[in-house]
């Protein structure tokens, strides 16, 4: 039995919008109609007045002279008034102004047949005093006038201007539907994205509450189970870590017993430096692989103060450091696995190289930190492979020094935690360049 289709879909929203847009474009233009009155009319050459009125003026020119009058009145409706006068003078016109009516030929067209009669038209402007209003007279085959009066203008834009404004008003409805809609499906995806980032700063974040259509929901839910699953994954990894590193600290601490009972120093002394290396590649991958730094809380951070303190520590050690960036820089993020990604940077520049220097840039949406040092560098086949756990450079970065090659995957890691970026690249006149960007 199949289930029931979810009715709160994009697809429908989609389709829901552009019926919402269609009738609400009609609705506006019918708004238009009503408070604009005649401007959002036809031209009258498309009303059909014109016609109407040399129907009026044929059917009154016919009708005997007594019966007129009478007719003329009954001819009229709510737009215009007909009266019928044996002569001019007895409608009190003004003289006529408007030289354009002339003939029936040019304002009635072909409406009316043969023979021509002489037309004048007025004007409100026409009117010696108030009250002036349209006023259209033809004179009959009897020298008799019949005069049609509008008290408003009765004929509406030209076909051009119409169809434009009819556009914006489809433009403009359109547009106030597509963004209540997209807003309706944007809002979801914000929510959504928020709390993806949110998870990418913070393991501990909680699930994304489901909103939205039924896709986007199913999205969020997806998601909510794959974080489960990862924070499953790292509590677990956590667990096994630990009992890994109990397991393998009781027997070294044996091995370093039992180096006590041999008699050579020589070999002796071998054996402690081999169980203390030991010792130390253990505890450091097990930092790397635990690193609660990871699971730290995100939060709002000075990060040019955070750089400011380190170098101020390096200098009490008598380490200088020169530091170049703002007073001031604000960045959300872990303060801990960001204290560790520069600390980390830095032993590398003090101890395989010598002027270490350290800057800090705000950009369009990013911070820029860039460790410097003047030293033998990294060749360019090795700037990728020295971020693999363990790997180390012979002649440069070797037991010697104390590391086991997990300080630069380290920082990469949460580098990109964070959502940023980690390279190395040469400088000129040698030395290596370590360029961090985080996304702001």
């Amino acid at each position: 039995m199949m289930g029931r289709r979810p009715r709160d879909t994009v697809a429908r929203w989609i389709a829901l919008t552009i019926l919402i847009a269609m009738l609400t474009a009609l609705a506006f233009n019918a708004l238009f109609a009503q408070l604009a009155g005649v401007w959002a009319r036809p031209p009258l050459s498309e009303t059909g007045l014109l016609d109407k009125l040399a129907v009026i003026v044929r059917v009154v020119e016919a009708a005997d002279p007594v019966q007129r009058s009478s007719l003329a009145q009954s001819a009229a409706d709510d737009s215009f008034s007909v009266s019928w006068s044996p002569n001019r003078e007895r409608f009190g016109l003004p003289p006529a102004r408007d030289k354009a009516f002339h003939s029936s030929e040019e304002v009635f067209g072909h409406s009316l047949t043969w023979p021509q009669r002489r037309v004048e038209g007025f004007e409100p402007d026409d009117w010696p005093g108030p009250g002036g209003h349209y006023a259209l007279l033809v004179e009959l085959t009897d020298r008799s006038w019949l005069m049609f009066s509008a008290p408003s203008r009765s004929w509406g834009l030209a076909e051009g201007p119409r169809s434009v404004i009819v556009l914006v008003l489809v433009l403009i409805s359109t547009a106030l539907v597509t963004l209540i809609a997209t807003r309706r499906l944007a809002r979801p995806l914000e929510h959504f994205a928020l709390g993806a980032r949110r998870f990418g700063a913070d393991f501990r974040a909680p699930p994304i509450e489901p909103v939205g259509p039924h896709e986007i929901r199913q999205a969020i839910l997806a998601f909510n189970g794959m974080q489960a699953q990862l924070q499953h994954f790292i509590q677990d990894r956590t667990q096994m870590l630990a009992a890994i590193s109990h397991d393998l600290r009781a027997p070294l601490t044996r091995l370093r017993l039992r180096g006590e009972f041999i008699e050579d120093r020589d070999q002796q002394q071998k054996l402690f430096r081999d169980v203390d290396e030991m010792q130390a590649m253990i505890n450091t991958a097990l930092e790397f692989f635990r690193d609660d730094a990871r699971l730290e809380q995100a939060t709002h951070l000075d990060l040019a103060e955070l750089l400011q303190t380190l170098v101020d520590d390096y200098r009490d050690q008598s380490i200088d450091i020169t530091f170049s960036g703002p007073p001031r820089l604000v960045y959300f993020g872990r303060p801990l696995g960001l204290k560790r990604v520069m600390t980390n940077l830095m032993d590398n520049a003090i101890h395989y190289g010598h002027a270490p220097e350290i800057e800090l840039h705000q950009r369009a949406g990013e911070v820029l930190i860039r460790v410097l040092d003047r030293g033998p560098g990294i060749p360019v086949a090795f700037h990728e492979q020295v971020f693999l756990p363990f790997f180390r450079l012979e002649g440069s970065r070797n037991k010697s020094t104390g590391g086991v090659g997990l300080g630069l995957s380290t920082a990469r890691a949460i580098v990109l935690e964070h959502g940023g970026t980690l390279t190395l690249a040469d400088r000129q006149g040698g030395g290596l360049e370590v360029v961090v960007v985080l996304p702001v």
